[in-house]
């Protein structure tokens, strides 16, 4: 495991939530983790961009107290109310893209309780390296999004209700997940399969008109 960085600092999240006319929900929540020099090379991977999708869900049981746990297989990601089949949202496998400065893990969503259009969104988590204002120190900035996401407390019952549960608990659970960056304590994906850049699948792109099934090789996190 990657030693923690001492000197490793997050920003307070913000938090962007839009709900369009059409009744599809855009969230964004964002921070910046600054960190000695090196440090951030250090765990640029594949391999940890693995942990720290694996790490958000691990957060998603702690806040809940493990109300809310999820469940793994080869094609899909399921998010369970003590367990299946009680399936509040159930993920295709996670896509990965990685650059020098940017690195992507994306979770298109499939359908469950609470969505309620299927095969609509996803669940991303974006992380770019920019410069830091401090010399010797680097800086990324972490942005966990969802994306014409409709869920079914809006449609089916009320806005504002959703706004305050579902919503509600979302922002929580990724702040928590944000500032948990700080200590670089990055949980061990459940496969760790891809060590290198060169044993990424092709990436998928998210926002593409037409909607693709990702490669059920991208099975980590």
């Amino acid at each position: 495991m990657h030693r923690p960085a001492p000197d490793a600092v997050i920003s307070d999240p913000d938090d962007h939530t839009v709900m369009d006319a059409r009744g599809a929900v855009r969230s964004i929540q964002g921070a910046d983790v600054t960190m000695p020099e090196g440090e951030l090379e250090a765990i640029w991977t594949p391999l940890y961009l693995e942990r720290l999708a694996r790490t958000y869900w691990k957060y998603l049981s702690r806040v809940s107290l493990g109300l809310i746990r999820v469940e793994y297989t080869p094609t899909e990601r399921r998010v369970v109310l003590l367990r299946s089949p009680f399936v509040l949202l159930r993920f295709r496998a996670p896509e990965y893209e990685i650059t020098d400065g940017r690195g992507i893990v994306r979770w298109r969503i499939k359908d469950g309780v609470l969505v309620a259009k299927d095969e609509q969104g996803y669940l991303e988590i974006d992380v770019r390296r920019t410069d830091a204002e401090k010399p010797g120190y680097e800086r990324a900035h972490v942005e966990v999004e969802v994306a014409n996401f409709y869920p079914a407390i809006a449609s089916g019952l009320s806005r504002w209700l959703y706004e305050n549960t579902q919503s509600r608990i979302h922002v929580i659970v990724t702040h928590a997940f944000l500032r948990g960056l700080a200590r670089l304590n990055l949980s061990e994906s459940k496969v760790g399969r891809y060590a290198s850049v060169a044993d990424l699948p092709e990436p998928i792109r998210a926002r593409d008109k037409a909607e693709k099934t990702p490669a059920e090789s991208a099975t980590p996190a």
